[in-house]
């Protein structure tokens, strides 16, 4: 089964590079696009975490 995380890297990686720039994700109040969430994912940030739990929650992976 696949984690969280490697589903999101693989999502990130079919994401346009003009969409990239879309905010993905309102984490405690501040928004974050899918660059800036890939980032923080793939570094296994603390705010990575919340991020993935985020995108998630609303169904994008």
């Amino acid at each position: 089964m696949e984690n969280k995380r490697e589903k999101f890297l693989r999502v990130f990686a079919n994401v346009p590079e003009d969409l990239r720039r879309n905010i993905i994700a309102v984490v405690e109040g501040k928004t974050y696009t899918w660059n800036t969430a890939f980032l923080e994912i793939k570094d296994k940030t603390e705010l990575g975490k919340k991020i993935l739990k985020t995108i998630e929650n609303t169904k994008i992976i």
